[in-house]
């Protein structure tokens, strides 16, 4: 049984779509249990209406939720200890719960998960990974948030996660790994990018493939399995692929419904069209997964219909499953192990 700690205040809608989301993927996996966190008056009269969702799970009472424009700094002082977002991220602390899922304020979410949960021994900063469609399938991207800047060993512990994330999520077991930069050639780009890279090359890890550079255009390839950049970079390359796949929608209803041959054809072409709405829907890939913690996190679109929400708690289920923050510890472990000087008669 896998235990999701669900925080149901987050998001834009709030229980009246969480709820919903949760019965959803209950449907898909009986085998999830839920620790709900919430407002009880707002939220019990919907959790009644989905009786096998109830039957699976324990709503507990929570005198506060976060808004979703508030600072960051506002909401840890504000909702520490008592809020749905922080009750949802202990639970996964004090072992009652195997992952948390929010749609919540991602500022205060990443606030709260560091505080509560702490990161783990040698990573210094916390990252955001984003499950990106491609035309290969999907890829891991990260940073897409969390921090801004990263320098070569943070970015070398990003190819770390990333590639532990893959290996939970995809089932590869030596996925490949790519550093997002201006162009392949190892002359270009920031020095921590090209450093970085020459960790990679030498650090010979046997859990991943280091490919070299790529590019703004290999990621919607599916050049790599996961692609490694700092926040800053890593935001603006998801919100640009966010805002053409909406503008690409635009132009579509716009040409199919501008003369009358039009509308027919897309009559005939209408399963085609369905299939290409299905692989540009972000619902389907919903769920940031917030790696380098205590715990694993999983940041849903704030924005998420319900089936959106239950994609993001398939994502967490996923990554509970299949040990993600066990495999990270590992190729962590391996890593810095090698890293140390010998210790010993073998020293002189």
């Amino acid at each position: 049984m896998i235990r999701i700690s669900l925080d149901l205040m987050g998001g834009d809608f709030g229980p009246q779509v969480v709820i919903p989301g949760a019965a959803k993927a209950l449907e898909r996996h009986p085998d999830i249990s839920f620790v709900m966190y919430g407002l009880k008056e707002q939220c019990e009269p919907i959790l009644e209406q989905f009786p096998k969702l109830k039957e699976k799970s324990v709503l507990h009472d929570c005198e506060l939720a976060v808004r979703m424009d508030e600072k960051p700094s506002q909401a840890l002082r504000r909702g520490r200890y008592v809020s749905s977002m922080w009750r949802s991220l202990e639970a996964v602390k004090t072992k009652d719960a195997d992952v948390a899922v929010s749609a919540g304020n991602t500022g205060a979410l990443m606030a709260m998960a560091k505080f509560c949960l702490r990161t783990m021994a040698n990573i210094e900063r916390p990252a955001i990974a984003a499950i990106w469609p491609t035309m290969r399938g999907e890829s891991i991207v990260l940073d897409v948030g969390a921090t801004i800047g990263a320098d070569s060993q943070q970015l070398m512990d990003f190819a770390l996660m990333g590639g532990a994330m893959a290996r939970a999520l995809f089932e590869i077991d030596r996925p490949t790994i790519g550093l997002l930069n201006v162009g392949v050639e190892e002359i270009k780009g920031q020095e921590e990018v090209k450093e970085a890279g020459r960790l990679l090359r030498e650090a010979n890890i046997d859990s991943l493939e280091y490919f070299g550079f790529v590019e703004g255009n290999d990621i919607g390839k599916g050049t790599v399995d996961v692609v490694v950049t700092e926040g800053f970079a890593g935001n603006i390359a998801l919100k640009a692929a966010e805002g053409t796949a909406r503008q690409i929608g635009e132009y579509l209803k716009a040409a199919m419904s501008r003369t009358l041959l039009a509308k027919i054809g897309y009559i005939f072409a209408k399963s085609a069209f369905d299939m290409l709405r299905e692989k540009m829907d972000p619902s389907k890939v919903n769920g940031g997964v917030f790696l380098g913690l205590n715990g694993v996190v999983i940041k849903s679109h704030g924005g998420a219909n319900a089936e959106g929400i239950a994609s993001a708690i398939e994502v967490g289920y996923d990554m509970a499953k299949n040990g993600l923050n066990q495999k990270i510890e590992n190729d962590l472990q391996k890593y810095h192990a090698k890293r140390l000087p010998p210790i010993g008669p073998e020293a002189a």
